[in-house]
């Protein structure tokens, strides 16, 4: 699964990524993870972050065709 998670963070404002992932109730670690590639969320905060970038989660998360 692929993301632009990081992307949608810097157009909300320039967030920090410990202040998104407080909104969103994960550790900044996490967020760094989910970011780079290496952690798929759950569904659970993949919708909260969503939520919060006021991005559909299709415009936020995708499958790689080889995925």
């Amino acid at each position: 699964m692929r993301n632009r998670v990081k992307i949608a963070r810097i157009e909300k404002g320039n967030l920090t990524q410990t202040e998104l992932a407080k909104k969103v109730g994960i550790t900044r670690q996490t967020l760094n993870l989910i970011e780079a590639q290496k952690y798929n969320p759950s569904l659970k905060v993949c919708l909260l972050l969503s939520k919060y970038l006021e991005k559909g989660l299709d415009e936020l998360f995708w499958l790689e065709e080889s995925e």
